[in-house]
């Protein structure tokens, strides 16, 4: 009984650790290259990489671009990620750490899997899986102290009315799947499971609102309600097709 609560606080006493230590941290660096892969940004997996990792409320940067002054003169403000691949015959496994910029391991994700075929999906999918471990952690990021901002001087407001179109209206199409999302310049190319590129998302000076479009048409695609739409014209009429995305 004696072994079993020591073992109990060992247990907590290290996940309270890993908490404190990943909450440290504001910035996570992510490699350009994946020592697995054979190239850069293989697979779109970097980019997604970065893209996972923003989510989760970290500010992230390549290791090949210019990092700002605050990381660039101490490395020790940023955390280190390393993906590793372990290889098995009918599954693609994907482990996610963060490390200090002593090499030590503050956070190891579970292993993510896929039993896809095609290479670019079971990557996907298989870092996806293994970036839910950090849901766990309750990461928040670290305040930092308000900038004091001068207020610039008062300008003439003219005030101009607005010209009010009639709303249109159009059938909704339910979704035929879900659809993920891989980051893109500028944006995101939506894909199914086949895989195949379904529709490319423009990013624009409004949140949740892109400019989309697929092979047939063009028009926007935006978040309503906590639900996405893509909406264009065909033939003169307004078409709008509900969809599923997994970013």
């Amino acid at each position: 009984m004696k072994r079993y609560f020591i073992i109990l606080f060992l247990f907590f006493s290290f996940s309270g650790f890993a908490q404190q230590s990943i909450n440290n941290y504001k910035y996570v660096v992510v490699p350009e290259k994946f020592s697995f892969l054979k190239s850069s940004n293989l697979y779109g997996l970097n980019d997604l990489t970065k893209f996972l990792v923003e989510q989760k409320g970290f500010t992230a940067y390549f290791d090949n671009t210019e990092l700002p002054s605050e990381i660039a003169n101490n490395k020790c403000k940023a955390l280190n990620l390393e993906l590793a691949e372990r290889k098995t015959m009918f599954t693609t496994n994907l482990t996610v750490m963060l490390k200090d910029c002593q090499g030590n391991i503050l956070f190891k994700s579970k292993e993510g899997k896929s039993r896809e075929k095609e290479y670019k999906v079971a990557y996907n999918f298989a870092l996806r899986d293994a970036f839910n471990s950090l849901d766990s952690l309750s990461y928040v990021a670290p305040t930092t102290t308000p900038t004091t901002m001068i207020a610039p001087p008062q300008a003439t407001v003219v005030t101009v009315s607005p010209i009010i179109a009639p709303a249109a209206t159009s059938e909704v199409v339910t979704p035929a799947g879900t659809l993920y999302a891989q980051p893109i310049t500028n944006g995101f190319q939506l894909i199914n499971t086949e895989p195949k590129v379904v529709l490319t998302l423009l990013t624009s000076t409004v949140p949740d609102y892109f400019i989309a479009n697929n092979a047939t048409s063009q028009g926007i695609a935006f978040k309503k309600n906590g639900e996405w739409f893509f909406e264009y014209y065909q033939n003169g009429k307004l078409k709008t097709e509900k969809l599923l995305i997994k970013f």
